[in-house]
């Protein structure tokens, strides 16, 4: 305590330097201690009026023996004492001051607290949204929401992607605007239009740390007001980018006040009036038109606001032609001039030249037709009412494109479609193609027409129809032509080659390189003939080339044609001709005739042994015939006469017994066969022999087939197979040979007995088929297997095939022998279940004996 230690007391009263200097780092200074150097000087003056005092006090202390330091020290204790109790007094002082600034701090922070609060309250309402921006780039907070009616997201990412929500200009605005605040700094105030199309007010603030953007939400008379202002920006952007346009337009255009006076032109008005600007042309009031048509539209504004008229005025010294629009309201009038001076010569020129063209086009082959936008007819050549055979007034009347396709189909000249209104849209989608389109018509009459669809840049069509029907056929036979000439050359096996008159090949096929044994290269196109020549001089014993190339290069005026044959020396021989074309070119023909002269000694040869083989086999014919079936025959008699009562006349004879009658039977029944079949075989040989003819006469056809029928009868009633005849369609009498019509009956019957079932039935049918009589005769049996039906008229071809008995297998051969010999034919109906039907049709009168064939 200062008491206890005066002298360090003192010390640190005047200053205390030391013990400051002694630390390393000072504390910082309170409030008291700033107090207490305040207090300082105060203390000083309150320590002054102790001085006497102390004088006093050293005035007694004179009396009394005191040091001067006990002085000094009383001195600083009372002056320190004193001031002690000042500083007391302050400090208790200050601490009031102090207590009553925090009462009002807190005051202060609770009023601040409550604003917060109220602040808080306001930014969290419906109707407002407030975005924050710090400015250390953090994201961006947002406060707040608007009515779900505005359209606005809540969600934060969503709210901020201003172009998801907001109208394309509104977005682009506010982007700029957010932009400029917070690079800039620079506040604004829009009005933004959401896509739902609700108006929002916003506004944008910063300060030195926070950017703040805030959206309002507006009430229905700042709504109506936003909308007003949105629609005077959309107008006022409209009417700078329309003023723009016009005013880039190169044709005048003028703003008229209610008296008539102008208020605008663009620079073509000015230029047009030679104005040395716009706002000049508007002062010196500079008309473009003249005092009577400017008076006429004036008269014409009176019974309609709108002017349309082409008028003339003089444009820097020459007249010019203009089309004229003027529209006229309360507030005045505009107007717009375009000048037609150069459309109107280039419309006098294009109707000189579609004069000139319809003249030339008139004079053309090919029909032409002119179709405007509208698909009307506004031209046509005599060629397309010659075409289609049209009535000059229809063509006139100007009919349109689908009238016309459908008056020529239903007057038939083109040709009926399947789906014709399909096939119809498809023609008449030339009005609506750009590029030209072709169609191939085929018309009734046999004639082709190219049909060609070119479209105008006016929107019309210009159609030509090309008849191709002789060119098609003329191209079309030519190839043909070209194609057959080539296709036969190319496999003849007659040599050819075609030299022109230069002595080169034009043509020359395989065969003739093979023929002469000529390597492929020397044949080819061009090659001149002395190369041949070279080449065919050593393959031939006696050359004929050297003719050749007299007739191919030679000057003979008659061209004589000629022919030969050549040897070569391989032992081949050819025949060749030489034939001079009209076109000055010489064709020569090469055949190999080696064969031929072969073949003709072996013909030779042949002939006479076929000679021989036919005296042979009518040598053969004729002794079978006396010495083969005599023999049968005086068997057959003599059987039948065993089988006669009291035949026998000696010892013995008496009635046969039943064994040796059933031996008769056998050799009777045996000898008959055989009969037969000796019959038939010399009847196919004599038919071979060529030396068979037909007795013809008069058949008639009941008696034939009752004949026929009586002969199997009783082959039948063994079977118990019965036989139905049917001749009610056929003629009474035919021509033939009756003897063998029985004969080819008989067989067909017998065949069928074979195979019909034991108590089935056989049909036996004529008619009249067309110009020839036919006879069938049908069975019951099995039918007959495909493999079967191949080989049913072969010769000694046997099938038991479900039949009683294997026969020789010549009744079908002979059946079809005699049918062909009556210049006939022979058909078989058969199958599995429904039998076997033979069919023979007889021409009702034979030209003459045919031969049959094997």
């Amino acid at each position: 305590m200062p008491g206890e230690d005066p002298l360090q007391a003192g010390r640190a009263v005047t200053g205390g330097h030391d013990d400051s200097s002694g630390d390393a780092g000072r504390a910082p200074e309170s409030e008291l201690l700033r107090s207490a150097r305040h207090m300082l000087p105060a203390a000083a003056g309150l320590a002054l009026p102790m001085v006497p005092l102390v004088a006093h006090a050293q005035q007694r202390a004179a009396a009394f023996p005191v040091g001067t330091f006990e002085i000094v020290q009383g001195s600083v204790f009372a002056g320190v004492l004193g001031a002690a109790l000042l500083s007391a007094f302050w400090l208790i002082r200050e601490r009031t001051r102090i207590a009553r600034e925090n009462a009002e701090l807190r005051g202060r922070v609770a009023d601040l607290n409550a604003s917060l609060h109220r602040t808080e309250a306001l930014l969290n309402l419906r109707d407002q949204r407030v975005v924050v921006w710090a400015g250390d780039d953090r994201k961006a907070e947002l406060l707040g929401a608007l009515p779900a009616e505005s359209g606005a997201p809540d969600d934060r990412a969503a709210f901020l992607a201003f172009g998801r929500w907001l109208s394309p200009r509104s977005a682009a605005a506010l982007e700029h605007a957010v932009m400029g605040l917070r690079e800039k700094a620079v506040s604004f105030d829009l009005t933004i239009e959401t896509q739902a199309g609700a108006p929002l007010e916003v506004q944008g603030r910063k300060s030195a740390r926070h950017a703040f953007v805030r959206f309002v939400s507006l009430s229905e008379a700042q709504r109506l007001h936003a909308h007003m202002r949105l629609e005077n920006q959309r107008l006022a952007s409209d009417y700078e980018v329309l003023l723009g346009l016009i005013d880039a337009l190169k044709m005048p255009f003028w703003l008229r006040a209610a008296d008539g006076r102008l208020k605008w032109v663009n620079r073509a008005y000015a230029e047009a009036v030679e104005a040395e600007g716009q706002d000049m042309a508007v002062r010196e009031s500079r008309e473009l038109l003249g005092t009577q048509s400017r008076a006429n539209i004036a008269d014409q504004h009176l019974v309609r606001p709108v002017f349309e008229q082409t008028v003339s005025t003089v444009i820097h010294g020459d007249r010019r032609m203009f089309a004229i629009t003027d529209f006229a309201s309360r507030e005045g009038s505009a107007g717009i001039a375009a000048d037609l001076s150069d459309a109107e010569n280039i419309r006098e020129e294009y109707e000189r030249t579609v004069r000139s063209h319809a003249d030339t086009l008139d004079q053309l082959n090919t029909a032409v037709a002119i179709f405007d936008q509208q698909e009307k007819l506004r031209f046509f050549n005599q060629a397309f009412q010659k075409l289609w055979g049209l009535d000059q007034a229809f063509l006139e009347s100007a009919p349109d494109n689908a009238l016309l396709l459908d008056r020529l189909r239903s007057e038939g000249r083109i040709a009926e479609q399947p789906e014709w209104r399909r096939w119809k849209e498809t023609v008449l989608g030339a009005y609506r193609s750009l590029d030209p389109q072709e169609h191939w018509w085929h018309l009734p009459d046999g004639r082709t027409i190219r049909v060609v669809a070119n479209p105008q840049p006016k929107g019309g069509v210009t159609w030509l129809f090309e008849n191709l029907t002789e060119k098609i056929d003329l191209e079309s036979r030519y190839n043909t032509a070209v194609r057959v000439q080539g296709e036969t050359l190319d496999n003849l096996a007659e040599g050819v080659a075609v030299f022109g008159p230069d002595g080169r090949i034009r043509l020359s096929n395989p065969a003739f390189a093979s023929l002469w044994g000529l390597p492929p290269e020397k044949a080819e196109r061009n090659t001149h003939i002395t190369a041949i020549r070279a080449e065919c001089d050593r393959l031939a014993v006696d050359s004929p080339w050297g003719g050749f190339v007299a007739s191919v290069t030679g000057f003979d005026d008659e061209r004589r044609d000629g022919h030969g044959q050549a040897e070569l020396r391989n032992g081949t021989v050819l025949r060749y001709a030489v034939i001079h074309l009209p076109n000055g070119q010489v064709m020569m023909t090469f055949v190999d005739v080696t064969d031929s002269v072969n073949v003709e000694r072996a013909l030779k040869d042949k002939n006479e042994a076929l000679q021989k083989a036919d005296q042979l086999k009518n040598d053969f014919v004729q002794h079978v015939s006396y010495e083969l079936r005599s023999p049968l025959t005086n068997i057959i008699g003599f059987t039948e006469l065993l089988t006669l009562p009291g035949t026998g006349d000696g010892p013995g004879s008496g009635p046969l017994t039943p064994r040796q009658r059933e031996y008769i039977d056998h050799i009777s029944s045996s000898s008959s066969v055989l009969l037969t079949i000796v019959n038939d075989i010399l009847d196919l040989a004599t038919v071979d022999a060529g030396i068979m003819e037909l007795d013809i006469g008069e058949v008639r056809v009941e008696h034939t087939i009752f004949a026929a029928a009586d002969l199997v009868a009783e082959r039948l009633r063994e079977h118990s197979i019965a036989l139905r005849l049917d001749a009610a369609r056929a003629p009474s009498t035919f021509a033939g040979d009756e003897n063998r019509i029985r004969q080819i009956l008989f067989n067909l019957l017998s065949n069928a007995a074979n195979y019909a079932p034991e108590g089935g039935t056989i049909t036996l049918s004529c008619r009249m088929a067309g110009g020839s009589i036919e006879f069938a005769v049908h069975d019951d049996g099995p039918g007959m297997s495909p493999e079967v039906l191949d080989t049913v008229f072969r010769r000694f071809e046997t099938h038991s095939n479900g039949g009683r008995r294997r026969g020789a297998g010549l009744g079908l051969s002979i059946v079809k022998s005699f049918v062909e010999l009556h210049g006939g034919t022979v058909a078989i109906d058969t199958g599995s279940g429904r039998g076997t039907t033979v069919i023979c049709r007889f021409p009702l009168a034979p030209s003459g004996v045919k031969v049959a064939a094997e």
